[in-house]
């Protein structure tokens, strides 16, 4: 749990200081969510690869292919209420999650066009992976 702090807080460090940018991360978009803690009530900050398509910012809780999923979306599910950090740019929104059916076709699209991503659903399964649309407010 440590390591994983220690990492995101490396990633949210790079990002601020690179309007957005983060090397290891270099060919995709970056957000960095400010949800709410489910159960503790506190403040989490998560750094996340951003999806956009067709003009909407997607998250995919895809946790690197785990059988489980990533504690920001039962924070999401709690709290949709969210600020998000996109480029040099923090704004209040909401996170939407996609209906199962219009959130495993999403995922399989993705699939067909991200080979890393295709393994991380083959490797979640049978776990569904959700899906949540940024909706600026």
């Amino acid at each position: 749990m440590t390591e994983m702090k220690n990492f995101n807080e490396k990633i949210i460090e790079e990002f601020r200081a690179n309007n957005g940018r983060v090397a290891m991360f270099a060919d995709f978009p970056m957000i960095i969510l400010h949800t709410v803690g489910s159960k503790s009530g506190k403040t989490f900050l998560v750094p996340l690869v951003l999806t956009i398509k067709d003009g909407e910012m997607l998250l995919f809780a895809s946790f690197a292919g785990a059988k489980k999923h990533p504690a920001w979306v039962f924070n999401l599910r709690a709290n949709p209420g969210i600020t998000v950090e996109v480029g040099d740019e923090t704004f209040a929104a909401r996170a939407v999650e996609l209906a199962e059916t219009e959130a495993k076709s999403t995922v399989q699209r993705q699939a067909h066009v991200s080979e890393q991503f295709a393994k991380y659903v083959e490797s979640a399964a049978p776990r569904d992976i959700p899906v949540f649309r940024i909706d600026r407010i």
